[in-house]
């Protein structure tokens, strides 16, 4: 299904187009994806949406070479990424977006957010942030080797890749599978 609606931008009013479209995920439920993009203001909003529950699950990935970041990476946002030889754990919360990205595009979005902490940040919490962008800038220039966990209680997260180690759900727990 694809739909298109025209309404206001929520923050300058201007009149935007909102696609709501719905794609089927091999291994996985069906997603809605829905886009809104204000030309006007810069408002964007993009969302990837699970239409179903499935068993908790967790994949470890090893990131060794730099062909491995682009193995395929599904977060619904139910998910929860870890890096642990960074350090970084992301929850979700109730901001969380989805998105299906790959393991490139994981590490960019991690850069992104320490670009926006950087913002604000200052003495410790700025150096701290400086050092992991770094730390991550690395990783994704394929000078650092990691692991990528994704977890998701509610089974629509995943790390696509035929190296990727999927855990039994008895065995979700911080320890390896």
């Amino acid at each position: 299904m694809r739909r298109v609606i025209v309404a206001p931008c929520p923050f300058c009013s201007t009149e935007i187009e909102y696609l709501y479209q719905t794609e089927e995920i091999p291994y996985f439920s069906d997603i809605l994806l829905t886009t809104a993009i204000c030309p006007s203001c810069g408002f964007r909003s993009v969302d990837v949406m699970v239409l179903g529950e499935g068993e908790p699950v967790r994949y470890e990935f090893s990131v060794s070479e730099p062909k491995d970041l682009e193995a395929r990476v599904v977060r619904s946002t139910t998910g929860l990424l870890q890096i642990p030889e960074l350090g970084i754990l992301v929850e979700p919360g109730p901001a969380c977006e989805g998105f299906i990205t790959n393991v490139e595009g994981v590490l960019q979005r991690l850069e992104e957010v320490m670009d926006r902490i950087l913002t604000w940040a200052e003495g410790q919490e700025h150096d701290t942030a400086v050092a992991l962008k770094e730390k991550i800038r690395e990783a994704r220039d394929g000078g650092v080797p990691f692991t990528l966990i994704v977890q998701d209680e509610d089974g629509n997260s995943a790390i696509i890749h035929p190296a990727a180690v999927k855990c039994e759900p008895v065995k979700m727990t911080e320890d390896e599978c």
